[in-house]
């Protein structure tokens, strides 16, 4: 588990999935390997996998906030964004202060019309991490300059 957070941490994604998958045949009921596993996933555009994953953690660990942020996620790249923005509202109920939610929250509330709800939530990632516009892009989720907020 180490080693496939280590290769997560450096965005070798591909990696960090062979070892959480071999977490999850060692031990099938470690619900944050499988929700690693949809993180990384998710990263590599491989939703419907990750998809899968987020719903096996969620079984073991209903409600959890990482997991739903990791969901979150796989809703925004599949173009759901109310289904992104639900989970990102239960995340942010029980952390208001997670920034991976905020921002994604932002970007899929972009995606529906509400620029300034948006703007407020991606301002508010980026007081708590500098560095989240970045993180997304490497996600493969990136502002486009059209939809660029305003500060």
């Amino acid at each position: 588990m180490g080693r496939a957070t280590s290769y997560d941490a450096l965005d070798e994604r591909k990696g960090a999935i062979e070892d959480y998958t071999k977490v999850i045949s060692l031990d099938p009921q470690r619900a944050s390997a499988w929700n690693n596993r949809c993180w990384a996933r998710a990263a590599l555009g491989q939703l419907e996998s990750a998809l899968d994953d987020c719903g096996r953690s969620l079984e073991l660990r209903p409600n959890n906030p990482e997991t739903l942020d990791s969901r979150g996620l796989v809703y925004l790249k599949l173009g759901n964004s109310s289904a992104a923005i639900q989970d990102y509202d239960t995340v942010l109920k029980l952390n208001s202060r997670m920034a991976t939610s905020l921002y994604g929250r932002g970007l899929a509330k972009l995606k529906v019309g509400e620029k300034g709800a948006a703007s407020r939530d991606m301002a508010a990632a980026e007081k708590l991490d500098p560095h989240i516009r970045e993180l997304f892009s490497r996600l493969g989720v990136a502002v486009h300059t059209t939809d660029e907020h305003q500060n």
